[in-house]
């Protein structure tokens, strides 16, 4: 039997053969931590998952204790045929890659910028600044979010207004990347790294995009979303700088402050959203966090939506979140 083998319900049966193993474990990726496999009377050992996501999957199995992996580690579970992510045949926008030196950061960084099909550089667009997450690059929300192929859809559906987005690299410190996952937090790393990136976004990100792109400036017109290590920069950068965002989007947010009070004292007297928008997975570790930024909210008066979806920290969620975030602005 081919394995894995993907179910019309979008669930998938793993199967190994190992007589000899007396435990055989499977490690997925996006799904599950390890996971007990049922030995068949054949020697073969037989998985079966929970309905899965549209994604592309890693597994490996567990003999023993001792980790394998299978000729075929990957495998996807193909995107629904409306989803707006995929290529289509209809008019495309462009990306603009802009390379710049950080004085903040002290780094020399890129950032892209998307334009809509039909751009017209003497015309005015809204803007929408959409931030990745922790490890990820600028390019993050094309290669792996495709925000370019969705936004085409949208728009040429009738869905979305014609925006320009602007994509940064998301760190404000390079320090908080040097010592890997573990080390995000040492010696204040991922705080200097969030006041860091505020100041890169005020005083060096949004001056060149308003220097290059005809976008609109004014707090109706300017937009700001972002997964985790993004959701978090993004609510930042909305609740510290009162009148510049009124859109915001803040996808599975994650390393939020645990004193949101201390972090936003003056949040109570920010100026009405247009919308704030956040949203999580249900099997996101990050959901308890994401519970409590909304409880708080709700404490101090300020208007949001809140959305818990199926799905984990992946992917899979974020590309549908900007979908709806998108569908969303300036109607």
């Amino acid at each position: 039997m081919t394995s894995p083998l993907l179910h019309p319900d979008h669930t998938v049966t793993f199967r190994l053969h190992a007589p000899e193993a007396n435990e055989v474990l499977i490690e997925c990726e996006g799904f599950c931590d390890r996971r007990p496999m049922t030995r068949q009377p054949d020697g073969d050992w037989i998985f079966t998952s929970p309905v899965l996501l549209p994604d592309r999957y890693h597994h490996a199995f567990f003999l023993d204790g001792v980790r394998t992996e299978p000729p075929a580690p990957f495998f996807e579970v193909p995107e629904a045929p409306d989803a707006p992510w995929r290529e289509r045949d209809i008019p495309h926008g462009e990306i603009h890659r802009h390379a710049y030196r950080s004085a903040i950061a002290a780094h020399d960084r890129e950032c892209f910028v998307y334009t809509p099909p039909g751009f017209d550089p003497g015309k005015t667009y809204p803007v929408l600044y959409l931030l990745h997450g922790y490890s990820d690059g600028a390019d993050a929300w094309q290669v792996l979010g495709k925000a370019h192929r969705t936004l085409d859809s949208l728009i040429a559906d009738g869905a979305a207004e014609p925006m320009i987005v602007v994509m940064p690299l998301g760190y404000g410190d390079m320090a908080v990347l040097a010592n890997g996952w573990d080390g995000r937090f040492l010696d204040g790393a991922w705080e200097k790294n969030l006041a860091a990136f505020d100041r890169t976004l005020i005083e060096e990100i949004l001056p060149l995009a308003e220097a290059r792109y005809p976008v609109r400036t004014d707090h109706a017109g300017r937009a700001i979303a972002g997964l985790s290590m993004g959701g978090t920069q993004a609510i930042q950068a909305a609740l510290r700088h009162p009148g510049r965002f009124g859109w915001v989007g803040a996808f599975s947010s994650g390393g939020l402050p645990a004193d949101l009070d201390a972090a936003f004292p003056d949040a109570g007297s920010t100026p009405a959203f247009h919308l704030l928008w956040l949203a999580c997975g249900r099997d996101d570790a990050l959901l308890p966090a994401n519970h409590r930024l909304t409880a708080w909210l709700r404490a101090k008066g300020i208007p949001h939506e809140w959305h818990e979806t199926d799905g984990t920290h992946r992917w899979n969620l974020w590309r549908q979140n900007l979908a709806d975030f998108a569908r969303r602005l300036w109607r």
